[in-house]
């Protein structure tokens, strides 16, 4: 572990974990949360509750600091239900990181920069560690769109992408504008829900697994057009959704 990151880490351990540990290749994905609570203590203290059958790996403080809540190798019980491209269950294959904040139920703040400079110094370690693509770092609403806000539209994507630490699109923003609220036909919104698959987000399945599509391009917005959030497919969405393709 780098001598920055050890200096502001420290570690309180919780046994809501699976057992065997897995291998180091089998861990693909960082997934970004918020905490969703009134109070920082009552998250770490539900994280490490046996009967709260949550946890993560991480969580990050409001003063910046880094608790290790479960070591790496261990399954964690932060993505419940979930998906990404061809993978299910998303617990299994990805380190979890949460960062307090009361979110969308309890008065949703920005994040504070001292937990954006801890979460870029987590990332890096992780990433390297790992070997984690940047494609693979991901929110929780991207992995669960139907149950998940989180960490939503007051998460800084595009500053940690400028650090190489996730993907954003990079548009024009006087020319994406322009193509804000411009209505898609209904060829375009098949084009802009055939994006959005090949980006990795879960498919819309009538049995296996319900998706409303509102909840869909809400989850996206969050992420990548955090600007408007209304669940509406319009022409900047399917620009963003089309720049986004190569990352895929």
């Amino acid at each position: 572990m780098s001598i920055k990151l050890a200096e502001n880490l420290s570690r309180n351990y919780s046994i809501n974990f699976d057992l065997p540990k897995r291998s180091k290749k089998k861990i693909i994905f960082l997934i970004l949360h918020y905490t969703g609570m009134r109070k920082e203590s009552d998250a770490i203290k539900r994280l490490c509750d046996h009967q709260s059958k949550v946890s993560s790996h991480y969580l990050i403080k409001n003063n910046g600091q880094i608790l290790n809540i479960v070591p790496d190798l261990y399954t964690a019980w932060h993505a419940g239900k979930s998906r990404w491209k061809q993978f299910q269950s998303i617990n299994k294959y990805s380190i979890g990181i949460e960062i307090s904040n009361p979110g969308h139920d309890y008065s949703y703040k920005n994040f504070k920069s001292k937990q954006i400079s801890s979460l870029i110094k987590l990332l890096r370690y992780l990433m390297k560690k790992y070997r984690i693509k940047k494609q693979n770092i991901l929110g929780h609403s991207d992995i669960a769109p139907n149950r998940k806000k989180d960490p939503g539209e007051n998460f800084p994507w595009q500053k940690l992408a400028i650090k190489n630490l996730c993907v954003w699109h990079f548009l024009d923003k006087v020319e994406s504008k322009k193509n804000r609220n411009l209505i898609v036909n209904k060829y375009e919104k098949k084009k802009f829900f055939k994006n959005l698959y090949n980006i990795g987000y879960p498919k819309i399945e009538k049995k296996k697994y319900k998706i409303s599509k509102t909840n869909l391009v809400k989850s996206f917005q969050r992420r990548f057009r955090q600007i408007l959030i209304n669940g509406k497919i319009d022409k900047e969405c399917l620009l963003i959704s089309k720049n986004l393709l190569k990352f895929k």
